[in-house]
């Protein structure tokens, strides 16, 4: 008897499970070519990320052998290219490449590549302030006090202090000084006297820096 009633509720259960496939056959099907797709398109993506870094990465290479056979007009624009692609890794590179070997001439140029750069890419905190500083250290030359401070700001109202912020003290220090304005300029060079843990060149910089100051004086 137990087995006709176990028999029995299984064919209901089937019958169950069988209505409900048949008036939800569309909506099933649906989900699973919808799951494919999406598994599909992310594998792609995935695939599609890498041959990109990969390309990323083999134009670099390219641009710096350019570079080393003095071919700066070719290399450039690959070098370009690169720091558009909002690659994290590599339009830093490029960026600090482009720099370093002062390729590009054009100041306001330059301040629109490392605006790119750094509103286009997401970063570790340290990288990301190595830019903004970078970017403050390539304008001090030409920009207003204000314009220089309001670009350092972002290292130095750090609520956990940036192996940065020192870096962007002593820059002020020097930017003051250099425009004999003496009181302003000491007062970013004690802040990075009383700040703890620096490396020693650091503080060492910032008294070499007082002791001028006070010879001068």
């Amino acid at each position: 008897m137990a087995d006709i009633i176990e028999a029995q509720y299984d064919v209901t259960k089937k019958t169950k499970l069988r209505r409900f496939f048949d008036s939800n056959k569309k909506l099933i099907f649906s989900c699973i070519i919808m799951i494919i797709i999406l598994f599909g398109g992310f594998s792609y993506y995935q695939v599609s990320q890498e041959n990109k870094k990969i390309e990323i990465s083999e134009n670099y290479i390219q641009a710096k052998i350019l570079l080393g056979n003095g071919n700066i007009s070719e290399a450039l624009p690959i070098l370009k290219k690169i720091i558009y692609s909002n690659d994290s890794t590599y339009s830093t590179l490029c960026l600090f490449l482009v720099l370093n070997q002062e390729l590009i001439k054009d100041q306001n140029e330059i301040l629109e590549i490392f605006d790119h750069v750094l509103n286009n890419n997401k970063f570790d905190k340290e990288i990301k302030n190595l830019l903004i500083y970078k970017r403050a250290l390539f304008s001090s030359n030409y920009v207003s006090e204000l314009e220089l401070l309001n670009n350092l700001n972002p290292l130095l109202n750090e609520k956990d202090d940036s192996v940065w912020k020192p870096h962007a003290l002593l820059l002020l220090g020097d930017y003051f000084v250099s425009k004999k304005e003496y009181i302003k300029g000491t007062e970013f060079y004690l802040q990075i006297l009383s700040t703890q843990n620096l490396q020693k060149g650091l503080y060492d910089q910032a008294r070499s820096k007082l002791a001028l100051i006070n010879d001068g004086k």
